[in-house]
C-alpha cells in the first residue's frame, strides 16, 4: 500500500521499492526469495472469487523452484482466501503463509515487517505442508481464520482449533495440530473454482419471512446461514421454516453456522435448533463463516449431484471442521 490523495491504495513496483529499503530482507538467516506481482494489484477489498485463482495458479507454476510461498494480502478479506486455498491447491506439500499488516509498510511505525519477516522464515524453512495465516506473532490454519478486529495488531483468531505456531524470542510448531493430506509423491493441482449463485445471511430478532425469501429466491444455490447460538432459529416462525423447506426441495443447500465467536452448532440441544434439521437446513458444526463459504463455492464447482453435496458439508475436507 502507498499514501495517495484517497487514502492507502496498491501501486506497482512499490512493494519491491520498500523491501530494497529492508537490509534485514537480505541478511544470511533468511531464505532466499522471489518477488512475484499480481497484475492488477487489488485491495483485498475489491477481490473476488476468481481472484483466487491467480494466487493458486501461482503456486503451482512456481511449485518445483521453491521450499515455500508467502502470499501478501490485505486484511478484509484474507480469511475468505486462506479457506478457499486449501480446497483448490490440491496435493499441497509445502508451506503456503498468508499474511499482512493492519498499517502499511511504508509507514514508520507498522507490523508488516514482522509478519513479513517470520511469515518468510517459516515458510522457508519449517515443514508445515498447509495453508496458513501468519499475524501477530501466531501461525493459523487458514480456513480455520477470521478477522476479529479492524485496529489491533491481533487482527486474526482461530476460535475452534489450536494455532500452529508462536514466534516469541524463537519459532515453536504445534506439529500435533499440523495436517498432512498429501501423499510423498503426490503432484500439486489446481481446482479451479466457478461462480456459483452462493450467499450469507445473519439471522436477528424479528427477521421476516420477506426478507429471507429475497436470499432464497432462484438462482440462489448454496447459503451460510449465520443462526443463534447452538445453531437455532424462530420455530414459531412457521412462514420462515416452509421458505427454507421449499428451497430445500429445489436444491439450494442451506448450511447453518453460529454467529458467536467460539463454539458449534449442534441441532439437538435445543427444540429451534431441531427446527433448522427437520426443514433441510445442514449442520455447519463448527466451520467459520469463510469456511463454509468457500465450501460451497468448491462442491458446486465440482458438478456433483444436490445429495452428494450436502453430505460432503459435514465431512471435514481440509481440517475446516471437527465433526
Amino acid at each position: 500500500m502507498a499514501a495517495s490523495s484517497r487514502g492507502f491504495s496498491p501501486r506497482p513496483g512499490f512493494l519491491r521499492e520498500q523491501l530494497e529499503r529492508m537490509p534485514e530482507i537480505r541478511h544470511p538467516e533468511m531464505p532466499n526469495f522471489e518477488l512475484i506481482e499480481t497484475e492488477p494489484l487489488l485491495d483485498s477489498s475489491n477481490m473476488t472469487p476468481g481472484d483466487w485463482l491467480p494466487i493458486a495458479e501461482t503456486i503451482q507454476d512456481n511449485y518445483d523452484d521453491f521450499d515455500g510461498f508467502v502470499v501478501l494480502h490485505g486484511t478484509d478479506t484474507m480469511a475468505f482466501t486462506a479457506s478457499a486455498l486449501p480446497l483448490m491447491l490440491r496435493g499441497l506439500r509445502k508451506p503456503v503463509i498468508l499474511t499482512g499488516s493492519q498499517i502499511p509498510l511504508c509507514q514508520i511505525r507498522n507490523d508488516a515487517r514482522e509478519n513479513l519477516i517470520t511469515a518468510m522464515l517459516i515458510a522457508g524453512y519449517y515443514r508445515v505442508p498447509e495453508v496458513c495465516i501468519y499475524f501477530n506473532g501466531k501461525l493459523f490454519r487458514g480456513c480455520r481464520t477470521t478477522k476479529v478486529s479492524a485496529h489491533r495488531f491481533d487482527a486474526f483468531d482461530s476460535p475452534n482449533y489450536p494455532v500452529l505456531g508462536v514466534a516469541g524470542t524463537s519459532i515453536e510448531i504445534n506439529e500435533a495440530a499440523i495436517l498432512n493430506l498429501a501423499e510423498p509423491n503426490q503432484p500439486l493441482r489446481v481446482q479451479r473454482l466457478t461462480t456459483p449463485n452462493i450467499g450469507t445471511l445473519r439471522l436477528f430478532p424479528g427477521i421476516t419471512a420477506p426478507v429471507v425469501e429475497h436470499f432464497l429466491n432462484q438462482p440462489l444455490e448454496g447459503l451460510v446461514l449465520e443462526a443463534f447460538g447452538s445453531g437455532n432459529l424462530p420455530s414459531n416462525n412457521r412462514p420462515l421454516l416452509e421458505l427454507l423447506h421449499r428451497a430445500f426441495d429445489r436444491g439450494v443447500v442451506v448450511v447453518a453456522v453460529t454467529q458467536c465467536g467460539h463454539g458449534k452448532v449442534s441441532f439437538a440441544g435445543y427444540e429451534t435448533g431441531q427446527a433448522m434439521a427437520e426443514v433441510g437446513v445442514l449442520c455447519g458444526h463448527d466451520m467459520t463463516v469463510e469456511a463454509a463459504l468457500t465450501k460451497l463455492f468448491y462442491l458446486h464447482s465440482l458438478n456433483l449431484p444436490k445429495s452428494e453435496i450436502r453430505q460432503m458439508v459435514g465431512t471435514n475436507l481440509v481440517g475446516e471442521l471437527t465433526s
